[in-house]
């Protein structure tokens, strides 16, 4: 079994930046791709980033691209979330993920974390 466990969220200004992590525990010889992905108040979840095992390939939301950035220590079995220029519409819970496939063009992620707030406002 995998456990992760995300830290760094919080509330921001518009226009200001955050670096979320995932800490992954347990099995993690068994992870490849990870991801994260979030969920508005009254919002479907949905995907913002992956990255692949060895960090060669990555893959981004229209809406979040040329300002967040992912990245994976997998020394640390960390991975990160380099938020700029956030703005309130990027307000939701984040949840890492992480999966057995190194496929990081679909969904079907096999863990989840508990998900950390962010709130982006004035």
């Amino acid at each position: 079994q995998v456990q992760l466990v995300e830290s760094g969220g919080g509330l921001v200004q518009p226009g200001g930046s955050l670096r979320l992590s995932c800490a992954a525990s347990g099995r993690t010889d068994s992870i490849y791709a990870m991801g994260w992905l979030r969920q508005a108040p009254g919002k479907e979840r949905e995907f913002v980033a992956a990255i692949t095992r060895s960090s060669v390939s990555t893959n981004y939301a229209d809406s979040v691209k040329g300002r967040f950035i992912i990245s994976r220590d997998n020394a640390k079995n960390t991975v990160y979330l380099q938020m700029n220029s956030l703005k309130p519409e990027d307000t939701a819970v984040y949840y890492c993920a992480a999966k057995e496939s190194n496929y990081i063009y679909e969904l079907g992620y096999h863990y989840w974390g508990q998900g950390t707030q962010v709130t982006v406002s004035s």
